[in-house]
């Protein structure tokens, strides 16, 4: 058979009906609240009454007022014409976010998911699940259009600085390869885990991007128009060393002696710590130069210290 409208439904839709326990009085209290009284159909001892001002009730949220008190042995009972009670399970996709009361859908109704997961939106709009980071990570914004992430911060502040100094003098062309210690006077200080060296190559505690510090002593005893050198390797592979820094002094004096001090630095992006290494080497020393060494006096020292992250 052919319809005019809806499909009827296949079961009965009931309306809530509330009995009362009558006493002497005009005066009730609804269990649902109306707007008005044209929201119920009263009935006492079978008979339909008039809903409106001035006839048989009135109503208004949980208040029925009588316009005559009942009777103990009466009987009443309400009619919610405005709450039907559905019977029919809606069909699929037919509920719309307007037909659900703001703040009553619970966890419980949420679909089960991955202990530790975050849910976000993607680019079209649907929501996705962002994976549970680990221990100490933080949840990071890639900016528009990314979907966020648990990313480990970078350790802030300065992690390693350390400061050693030659405590002997040099006078050949070599690598500073001895009389090498930590400063250690009372006033000094260091931060973190020390850089440790053997035969003057020094090796890094950590990863990371480093400044290294240097200044070098010359003494020229007797030396005219003279130079002496001091440069930085490093090494990326724990084989082969480039020059990453030159410093040279040089003295123009006819006789006697004179001192000059070089100062050189050098950033050094330290990826594995294995691998890169650096190391200082004594060039164009002449018969007279030196390098001043002393182990209370920092003359000629090496400082690093560590900036950030690699």
């Amino acid at each position: 058979m052919s319809y005019i409208g809806n499909t009827p439904a296949e079961n009965y839709a009931s309306f809530l009906t509330e009995t009362f326990s009558v006493s002497a009085t005009a005066n009730y209290t609804l269990t649902h609240a109306v707007s008005n009284e044209n929201d119920i159909r009263l009935v006492i001892n079978s008979v339909v009454q008039q809903p409106g001002s001035g006839k048989a009730y009135t109503a208004s949220g949980t208040t029925l007022t009588l316009t005559s008190a009942t009777s103990s042995g009466d009987v009443m009972y309400a009619v919610y014409l405005g709450r039907a009670l559905q019977t029919v399970t809606p069909p699929n996709a037919s509920v719309g976010t307007s037909q659900l009361i703001d703040g009553n859908v619970t966890l419980a109704k949420l679909a089960s998911g991955t202990d530790g997961n975050i849910i976000s939106y993607d680019t079209s709009g649907n929501p996705v699940a962002v994976a549970t980071g680990n221990d100490g990570q933080v949840l990071t914004s890639a900016g528009a259009g990314a979907v966020p992430t648990f990313e480990t911060l970078p350790v802030g502040g300065i992690t390693v600085a350390n400061l050693w100094r030659l405590t002997a003098s040099k006078t050949d062309n070599s690598i500073i390869s001895a009389n090498l210690e930590i400063a250690d006077d009372a006033s000094s200080g260091n931060i973190g885990s020390a850089m440790t060296q053997s035969s003057g190559v020094f090796t890094f505690p950590s990863t990371g991007i480093y400044l290294i510090n240097w200044q070098v002593k010359f003494a020229f005893n007797n030396v005219s128009d003279g130079q002496a050198s001091v440069f930085m390797e490093a090494t990326m592979d724990n084989s082969s060393y480039d020059v990453v820094t030159y410093t040279v002094a040089g003295s123009h004096a006819t006789g006697g002696s004179s001192n000059f001090s070089v100062y050189g630095q050098a950033i050094v992006d330290v990826t594995n710590t294995s691998n890169v290494k650096v190391r200082f080497t004594a060039e164009s020393m002449n018969s007279g130069t030196s390098i001043f060494g002393d182990s209370t006096v920092n003359n000629t020292s090496f400082a690093f210290i560590r900036l950030g992250a690699t």
